[in-house]
């Protein structure tokens, strides 16, 4: 009885408080807590280091960063040494090779890595000194190897063949160039032709330059005490020498008097990559950085309730995403806003980013859009200070930029007391739809829908590394005329029936080609075949393992490789392979009724090009005959398949006559995001072919 009165006690007194609770009105947020960061100790060594050390004794873990105080220099026709600089840092000393150094890293269970304006080490703290005596060597005794240097050349020219094929690179380059002007460090794009001009003496000049103590910040955060840091600094960086670091005032960036629309083309894409972007006048520690953080979270800076999110997918369906961003620095500051559209709806998704732009200007943001971006962002906020680095940084972020001491202790008061009043004029202040860079990365079936978007319908052409270019120019021959131009430059000859006579006698071609990449153990070795009248075959191998081959013996074929196995060809297929049979397909488009139009002359990497196209179901290539050799010097390859499109880049030089037949003797080969540069070693005409090769 007495379990049944409580029972009943207890839900009347449910009951009771229910009916007293008035849900119209929104509850009050609790008071934020006060985030417990200890405050740092700080001191300057007599060589101008200064120290800040964070003590953290919970776990016998050490985070030692060292962060340069210059400024970022404007690089010019070397732009991208920083890059290859923090690349090479790591790669030996004086005392050390790179294995050696590598594996005395691994030997204590430490992380010891460098950009081109730090060095981080982390480290169990009983191993601190040995670290410290790695990371010291590092600083104080980088030797930069030939070798070394020359490989991470050779990486980075891969990545430069990646970005040309890339979107997202594209777009990445052109916003820097469109934010920023020529001379602002950060309007610098590392091309071919900068990453050439690179030395290992200017690597060594800019080591020197920026890895100065003066004006240099080290930030311990763990297990270690002040008496602790004070030796261990003086023991391993207080015979450090060098100048005052460098300092350069830049501005803020290029303001635009209305919108200014910038295309680069991505022959073939199926999709647009669109960003809207321009610099803001704002920098680390701003009394704004926080209300504006919110206001971008709220537009398009968060997860999939931003109203970014809700217009551009939820509501129109136009991707799978579209974000916006800040990023905040002390030498110039920009906001974007970004997403991959289809062709079709690609400048109906700039409107819409446009209206989002204009409308969270004009009115008060909801509550719940406050509530829930200050909620993520509060959660994020407390998450990252589980990172070690986080703190450092903070540490760091403090001192640097002349922060209060209680800067980010109190960052959950300052987050839980912005308004809606306080977005508003974040938004009035930094957000606008009407001078903005619309940078749009596709294919220019869709230029002529963009021309709205400007005042004057101009629209500024960009190459892939954000330099401008000119529009494609007509060309004054005809498709047949550049094919016999062709034709004649690659035979060597002064008439067709000359050029004929000449290809009649090649009954058989077979070349070799090692392809190599800086990130392969060993050279891919590619071999090709050709037999009269129109048999072909090629296979691919590496340390003599089969990777892929294809074959087409006048009839029929197949394709094989490591994952798919054996595919035959459909009928489909040897209709083309039969249609572009011979020494040069090119001969037989007429013939066989190909579907090929020449575009024009466009710039390519300094140079005129015709462009010719060819149409083959949904699959297209483009082909590039320089216009004044005539010799093929890209080939442009583009499948669909399931909507999705795949694209295979080939570019020709070291063009060598071979019995009267020029061949390209170097190439580069674009798979995807993977660039492999080929050298020919071997290639035989009139040569036997097994039969084997065929089957």
């Amino acid at each position: 009885m007495k379990k049944i009165i409580l029972s009943c006690a207890l839900i009347l007194s449910a009951s009771l408080g229910y009916s007293q609770l008035d849900r119209s009105v929104r509850p009050k947020a609790a008071t934020p807590p006060t985030i417990n960061i200890k405050d740092s100790e700080v001191f300057k060594t007599n060589n101008g280091i200064t120290v800040i050390l964070s003590e953290n004794h919970k776990l016998p873990k050490v985070s030692i960063q060292l962060v340069m105080g210059a400024d970022p220099i404007a690089e010019g026709s070397r732009a991208g040494l920083s890059d290859i600089t923090g690349q090479l840092i790591m790669s030996g000393t004086s005392n050390r090779s790179k294995d050696k150094l590598d594996n005395e890293i691994d030997y204590i269970g430490a992380t010891l890595s460098a950009t081109g304006s730090s060095i981080y080490l982390s480290c169990l703290s009983k191993h601190a000194p040995k670290g410290l005596e790695l990371m010291s060597d590092v600083l104080l005794n980088a030797n930069f190897p030939e070798a070394e240097f020359d490989r991470i050349k050779k990486l980075n020219a891969s990545a430069l063949l990646s970005a040309k094929s890339s979107a997202d690179e594209m777009a990445n380059n052109a916003v820097q160039k469109a934010n920023f002007p020529k001379g602002h460090p950060y309007g610098e794009v590392m091309t071919e032709a900068t990453l050439e001009a690179i030395s290992k003496t200017d690597v060594e000049n800019y080591y020197k330059m920026i890895f100065t103590p003066q004006g240099s910040y080290l930030v311990i955060v763990g297990d270690m005490n002040k008496e602790q840091a004070k030796e261990m600094v003086e023991k391993y960086f207080g015979t450090w020498k060098g100048g005052a670091a460098y300092k350069q005032e830049v501005g803020p960036g290029i303001f635009s008097k209305g919108n200014r629309v910038i295309f680069v083309k991505k022959t073939g894409a199926v999709q647009s990559k669109v960003v809207i972007t321009y610099p803001i006048k704002i920098k680390q520690g701003d009394k704004d950085q926080i209300p504006l953080t919110v206001a971008n979270g709220i537009l398009g800076g968060g997860g999939f309730g931003t109203r970014m999110m809700q217009n551009l997918r939820e509501d129109k369906a136009y991707t799978y995403g579209c974000y916006s961003s800040l990023d905040i620095t002390n030498n110039g500051s920009y906001f974007s806003v970004s997403g991959n559209f289809r062709n079709d709806v690609t400048d109906s998704a700039i409107v819409q980013i446009l209206k989002e732009l204009g409308n969270i200007t004009d009115s008060y943001v909801k509550d719940s859009e406050l509530d829930l971006t200050k909620s993520v962002m509060a959660g994020n906020f407390a998450r990252s200070l589980e990172n070690p680095q986080t703190v450092a940084r903070f540490a760091l972020n403090i001192v640097r930029y002349n922060l209060p001491s209680d800067y980010y202790q109190t960052y959950l008061q300052k987050l839980g007391n912005i308004s809606k009043e306080d977005v508003l004029d974040m938004t009035q202040s930094y957000f606008t739809a009407q001078n903005c860079n619309i940078i749009v990365v596709g294919n220019e079936d869709i230029l002529e829908k963009l021309k709205v978007f400007d005042a004057d319908g101009k629209i500024e052409l960009f190459d892939a590394f954000g330099n401008e270019v000119k529009e494609m120019k007509t060309a004054a021959i005809t498709k047949q005329q550049l094919i016999e131009k062709y034709i004649l430059a690659t035979t060597v000859s002064t008439s067709m029936k000359a050029a004929n006579k000449k290809l009649k006698k090649v009954k058989s071609i077979k070349q070799v080609m090692e392809m190599s990449n800086a990130q392969l153990p060993s050279p891919l070795v590619l071999t090709t075949y050709f037999v009269a009248p129109n048999k072909t075959a090629s296979k691919m191998e590496m340390q003599g393992m089969m990777i892929q081959k294809d074959y087409f013996d006048g009839s029929k074929g197949s394709s094989s490789n490591m994952q798919t196995g054996k595919k035959d060809f459909t009928e489909e297929e040897i209709a083309e392979r039969k249609k572009k049979g011979g020494v040069f397909a090119e001969l037989n488009y007429e013939a066989n009724q190909v579907d090929y139009s020449l575009l024009g002359i466009e710039e390519m990497d300094g140079k005129d090009v015709y462009v010719l196209k060819v149409v083959d179901g949904e699959s297209q290539s483009f082909d590039y005959y320089d216009v004044n050799t005539f010799n093929k010097v890209k080939s442009l390859n583009i499948q669909k398949a399931e909507g999705e499109s795949v694209e295979v880049v080939r570019t020709f030089g070291d063009f060598k006559e071979v019995n009267g037949i020029l061949f390209p003797h170097s190439s580069t080969l674009m798979l995807g995001n993977m660039g492999l540069d080929g050298k020919l070693t071997t290639i035989e005409i009139n040569g036997k072919v097994e039969a084997t090769v065929f089957q």
